[in-house]
């Protein structure tokens, strides 16, 4: 199935089911939804940070602290993270669920819930969504994200990670 007829679960502001629609849909309606982002650390405390293709329906060609995507409609946030993880980076790992963040801008309103894995690769890139990747420190991120292009909901829960000093990684295995 084309990932613009997928069926998205769309949620209120307090991140309540209220339907579903195909993506193409939520996009062009502005429509909150759900997301799973996975933050994926190696043993030396470094993020892998993926280039988002040139297709991508949200943020194309922008830098992504995370693996992930839109909650399918029916799924559940852990369902939808174990399988983005799977069709973007072609790992499967154990994954330790952080928090629940909600971001919204021009054109992207979602609730997402941010999990953390180990894993040292190798990757299998999703040719059609991910461009590159490369395992990056933190502070590095941070410290690039004025001059390039991440995508702004990642950062903002970067820097919510950063603030409250989560242990990301030792909580892995």
């Amino acid at each position: 199935m084309s990932s613009s007829l997928e069926r998205v679960q769309i949620v209120d502001e307090n991140n309540q089911e209220i339907g579903e629609c195909p993506r193409h849909e939520m996009r062009s309606r502005k429509l909150t939804h759900r997301a799973s982002y996975i933050l994926v650390f190696n043993a030396r405390k470094e993020l892998f940070v993926q280039k988002r293709t040139q297709t991508k329906d949200i943020y194309p060609g922008y830098f992504d602290i995370a693996a992930g995507g839109v909650v399918l409609a029916g799924e559940s946030y852990e369902n939808s993270a174990s399988r983005e993880l799977f069709e973007e980076l072609g790992v499967e790992a154990e994954l330790t669920s952080l928090f629940d963040h909600y971001y919204a801008d021009d054109t992207n309103k979602v609730w997402g819930r941010v999990f953390a894995c180990r894993h040292e690769g190798p990757f299998v890139l999703q040719k059609e969504e991910v461009e590159s990747g490369s395992f990056r420190p933190i502070d590095s991120i941070i410290g690039q994200s004025h001059k390039n292009r991440y995508t702004p909901d990642g950062i903002a829960i970067l820097r919510k990670i950063v603030v409250s000093e989560l242990p990301l990684w030792t909580a892995q295995h």
